[in-house]
């Protein structure tokens, strides 16, 4: 049976833009029969909110958006990443790395993505032969890299088409875990996804360019084929074009739920966000699953703007 998750990170409430992308991801799980998983992202330790993880299952719960398996929590499941990290070390496709994020971003020779994002320049590729000669040679326990490989990663997305990246020049050498020994994120949901079988990742198109790292650890790891389908969703965003974020006001759903909006009225607008059309509000998510085609979502960014906000809050 195809299995697909929802991954929502405790770092932050959800907001409308989450719940838009969570919303696709659980119709269509609906609609063609997929296993749905529930996975708390919850690594990124200093952000990690206490209590935010139980409010993302509320609002779920709130929406009428259910799971079948979980919630599993990805700080339970450490010695896992941890064993792939040694994996990819010891076969020799990751490798510390002493560098500081200062010395990274004042590298002369560091070239930029597209985003000004400045991407590894590689500095410590063959510096060491292990993580313990890099500790002692710095002072300090180093970072892991994945050392990416020279070549294109092709790859169809379900939404957006033909993709095709060449990491090591445009994405670079990219962390699997930190100094402290926290798994990144790219190398956590590898292993999550290939131990809990995921076969369909419905996701913002933010994350598009996670996907050729992804790909490339799949294959590092013994894994490709077990590689999911991808299906990568415009993002929502306020009128000055920037992702959805707290300077664009409250779009928490935890706070339309505290000012008494109904859940139907923000199921209203989040199904017009996937390209549904509504005679009636509907009362819950269950509600959409016949009416969702994935071809009607628009193709570009959708635009949250204060006359919505106003309208869900009744004003």
């Amino acid at each position: 049976m195809p299995i697909t998750r929802l991954a929502p990170s405790p770092t932050g409430a959800l907001h409308l833009g989450n719940a838009r992308t969570f919303l696709a991801n659980w119709l269509l799980a609906r609609q063609n029969r997929w296993r749905i998983l529930l996975r708390i992202e919850d690594l990124d330790g200093p952000r990690v909110k206490k209590g935010a993880d139980q409010q993302a299952i509320d609002d779920l719960c709130w929406l009428g958006i259910d799971w079948d398996q979980g919630p599993f929590y990805q700080s339970s499941r450490l010695p896992m990443y941890q064993a792939a990290i040694r994996r990819l070390i010891d076969s020799r496709h990751a490798y510390p790395c002493v560098c500081t994020r200062s010395e990274v971003n004042t590298a002369a020779s560091a070239p930029h993505a597209e985003d000004g994002a400045t991407i590894y320049p590689e500095t410590c590729r063959g510096r060491f032969a292990n993580p313990q000669q890099a500790a002692t040679a710095a002072g300090r326990e180093p970072a892991i890299r994945f050392l990416v490989p020279d070549g294109i990663v092709p790859f169809t997305d379900a939404f957006c088409g033909q993709q095709q990246f060449e990491p090591r020049r445009q994405l670079g050498d990219f962390v699997i875990a930190k100094a402290d020994g926290t798994p990144a994120y790219q190398l956590a949901v590898v292993v999550d996804d290939a131990q809990m079988q995921v076969s369909h990742i419905v996701r913002a198109d933010d994350l598009m360019d996670s996907t050729p790292r992804q790909i490339l650890l799949y294959e590092a790891l013994g894994l490709r084929e077990q590689l999911p389908w991808h299906c990568h969703l415009p993002l929502v965003v306020g009128p000055d074009g920037r992702r959805l974020a707290k300077r664009h006001g409250d779009t928490r759903l935890a706070s339309y739920r505290q000012q008494g909006v109904p859940a139907g009225r923000v199921l209203s607008l989040l199904a017009r966000w996937c390209g549904i059309s509504l005679a009636h509000e509907p009362k819950a998510a269950s509600d959409l699953v016949g009416k969702f085609d994935l071809s009607a979502m628009s193709r570009q960014a959708i635009v949250f703007r204060d006359e919505e906000d106003r309208w869900l809050r009744g004003r």
